[in-house]
């Protein structure tokens, strides 16, 4: 299999062009390339593939072989794969996902990708579409600051899909979080039907957050894309920030604004190649 070592700020997935290579066991493969020690090593598995309503398709599989409805950093990726693989020439592009068709733009610099911009749309905060059942909720249905108790302490949760389930923590210090033990009670806490992506979050000035994400079959991850629009989107439901913020992750940062007339929310952010390669599946994924 011809694959693609690419990564977004760090959020490092394999990516394989589906129009030219057949993966027949996504869910393996994903297991098997993602691990660090035997296969390539990544974060989990993203083939690119054609579609009937959009210019491409983007399905994006865990290390844990678990299917992700959307990546923000993943997508930034694929609009970079296929332009600098010439499979278009266009600096707009429309992407399906599971979580619906987003559109990126794509800024140049001496005909290679630099950066590039996400319209990830309209952040969802009925918490049966999140989904989460806390029993309790703000009048409006958001779920804003609500206690929830993990392991034995209480935390300030800020629920919100972005095409994905995400808990947002706001914290004093999210560098001395134990995220390797608190991160996993909170992806599978009962509250969390489908498991859930938690971002951990310290407010440092109207405009800058820094933070930390355990993301749901992955484990700690270096950057989330949809995490950071999700922490974005809380931080300015709590009050703590402008709509406009730089989201501080581990392996980069990420430019998010909440548009207050369209309710949309963007991404704005690098995707670089690492290298590529080919590489013979076990027999488990080939059946």
């Amino acid at each position: 299999m011809k694959f693609t070592k690419m990564h977004g700020i760090g959020n490092d997935y394999v990516y394989v062009n589906c129009l030219e290579e057949t993966v027949h066991n996504p869910a393996e493969t994903a297991r098997f390339v993602s691990d660090r020690h035997f296969g390539i090593g990544s974060d989990g598995l993203v083939l690119i593939g054609p579609s009937q309503t959009a210019d491409f398709e983007m399905a994006m599989y865990n290390a844990d072989g678990s299917r992700g409805e959307m990546c923000g950093n993943a997508i930034r990726c694929v609009a970079k794969y296929v332009y600098e693989h010439h499979m278009t020439d266009r600096t707009r592009i429309r992407i399906e996902t599971l979580a619906g068709i987003k559109e990126v733009e794509l800024d140049l610099e001496q005909g290679c990708v630099a950066s590039v911009h996400v319209d990830m749309g309209r952040p969802e905060f009925a918490p049966e579409r999140i989904p989460v059942n806390l029993g309790t909720k703000e009048p409006d249905g958001r779920i804003v600051g609500f206690p929830l108790t993990v392991g034995e302490t209480p935390y300030p949760v800020t629920c919100v899909s972005m095409g994905n389930p995400h808990c947002v923590v706001f914290m004093d210090d999210v560098d001395a979080l134990a995220i390797e033990t608190i991160g996993p009670q909170f992806e599978h806490h009962p509250a969390f039907p489908n498991r859930v992506n938690t971002e951990f979050v310290t407010v440092l000035s109207r405009d800058t957050v820094r933070m930390r994400v355990w993301e749901r079959g992955s484990a700690e991850t270096l950057a989330c894309g949809t995490g950071a629009c999700a922490a974005a989107v809380a931080a300015v439901l709590n009050g703590y920030t402008s709509r406009s913020v730089t989201v501080k992750l581990r392996g980069g940062d990420l430019r998010i604004v909440w548009d207050k007339e369209t309710g949309a929310v963007t991404m704005s952010g690098p995707a670089q190649s690492v290298f590529e390669g080919d590489i013979v599946l076990p027999q488990h994924c080939c059946g």
